[in-house]
């Protein structure tokens, strides 16, 4: 049997015109909006439960990654956050809370949006390709979740833990902060890891497509290394702990996607072949 065969599904799809396609990908795209703003509704009228038990946590002692990091070592425990948060407009804090509504509604809907790109991208897959690709949803969502839980209990604590008990002199500065600075940190602590986390999947259709093979990422390692560590320093507090923490799973996964790209450069080959 063609490993190349085309199903029906697939045939109609090549004779769709440029605007079919295009219509096709706007009704993906308002599904995926639609989901969002469910969610974000669902968040919004939630408010207090949301900001008390999740966006707030992190700044209170007794969160659970600050106990956990004392009960593993003294060496890990870190300094109790020393922060007080104000708001300086008048409707901040009513603004703020559609901004953490709308950012929770897209993290929760990100495993139906994954899904509605796979339904677009699917029809113009081989039969082959798609039996290869058919966890991408599953995939794309495990690994945005885990950036996003790495994020927040990882990250975000050394961070706020270091951000809030830094001082240029003694006294000379309360540690205060508005809650649209701490939402806006809290965001780039965790959001950006998500994405970041997807990097096997970026390299699985790039090497798919030919764009880069795995000599190449591992003859470039030292200089991959060197961008995860400025990755690393743009979405963390400047200190080495916290851009450590980040580099060390984006280390790992970069050494995955290159194993990722020997078996993808090999099944090509093997297409080829037959």
């Amino acid at each position: 049997m063609d490993k190349k065969k085309k199903s029906k599904e697939q045939k109609e799809y090549d004779e769709m015109s440029f605007l079919d396609h295009l219509e096709i990908l706007r009704w993906h795209i308002l599904r995926s909006i639609a989901s969002v703003l469910v969610f974000a509704i669902a968040f919004f009228s939630l408010g207090k439960v949301v900001f008390d038990k999740i966006i707030l946590a992190p700044k209170n002692t007794d969160f659970i990654s600050y106990r956990l990091f004392c009960w593993i070592s003294k060496a890990t425990c870190l300094r109790d956050p020393d922060l007080t948060l104000i708001r300086r407009d008048l409707g901040e804090e009513f603004f703020v809370h559609i901004k953490v509504s709308i950012f929770l509604g897209i993290a929760l809907a990100m495993p139906y949006i994954f899904w509605e790109i796979w339904k677009f991208i699917k029809p113009g897959l081989y039969e082959n390709e798609r039996k290869h690709a058919r966890g991408f949803v599953f995939v794309c969502s495990s690994l945005f979740t885990a950036g996003i839980l790495f994020g927040y209990f990882i990250i975000a604590p050394f961070a706020i833990s270091f951000l809030s008990n830094y001082s240029v002199g003694e006294g000379a500065v309360s540690p205060t902060a508005t809650l649209s600075s701490y939402v806006g940190n809290l965001t780039m602590f965790t959001f950006p890891a998500g994405l970041l986390f997807q990097l096997p999947v970026i390299v699985y259709f790039l090497t798919k497509i030919g764009l880069i093979t795995p000599k190449f990422m591992a003859q470039y390692r030292r200089h991959s290394y060197v961008v995860l560590l400025i990755l690393s320093a743009v979405i963390t507090p400047p200190d080495v702990i916290s851009q450590v923490l980040i580099c060390m799973p984006l280390y790992g996964l970069y050494e995955v996607s290159i194993f990722i790209s020997k078996r993808v450069q090999k099944r090509n080959k093997e297409i080829l072949d037959s």
